[in-house]
């Protein structure tokens, strides 16, 4: 039996809402491993320009993310959903090891199985570099910048 990340598809606005707080939650860890047990085992994304299959290339993926990006902290916002697709908007801060601040923009797209298991993301993502002073989601996750 297949294990079950509530809550479950067909999702209602409330569900949908709920779905996106726990994967913003989940990513600001920045813990690959506990990121990807949201995903199928097969899951396929389309981050930028890369194309990754699978639990273990997630995980990869997210290491490595993790260590270029420091800092990071993340927003997401419901966009729009029906039955077992959620669509959500983001942003995210961090700064490379050089020090210089970006502020990443974009839009996913998720299609979950029936245990609540996200099998499909694909996300379109543009960084913009940003002064210290123009941060705006702060260090211990809330709005207003740094802390």
């Amino acid at each position: 039996m297949s294990q079950q990340r509530p809550p479950l598809p067909p999702f209602t606005e409330e569900t949908a809402r709920r779905k996106v707080q726990l994967a913003e939650d989940a990513w600001n860890t920045r813990d690959p491993e506990k990121v990807a047990l949201a995903y199928t085992e097969d899951s396929e994304w389309r981050n930028r320009d890369l194309f990754i299959n699978g639990r273990r290339e997630i995980v990869e993926f997210l290491t490595a993310k993790w260590e270029r990006e420091s800092g990071y902290r993340l927003r997401k916002e419901l966009w729009a959903y029906t039955g077992n697709r959620i669509a959500v908007r983001f942003e995210y801060e961090y700064h490379d090891e050089q020090g210089q601040w970006f502020r990443a923009y974009g839009n996913e797209n998720w299609e979950f199985d029936n245990n609540g298991l996200m099998r499909n993301r694909y996300a379109s993502i543009n960084d913009l570099p940003i002064a210290p002073q123009e941060r705006r989601i702060a260090a211990d996750g809330r709005e207003g910048g740094p802390s």
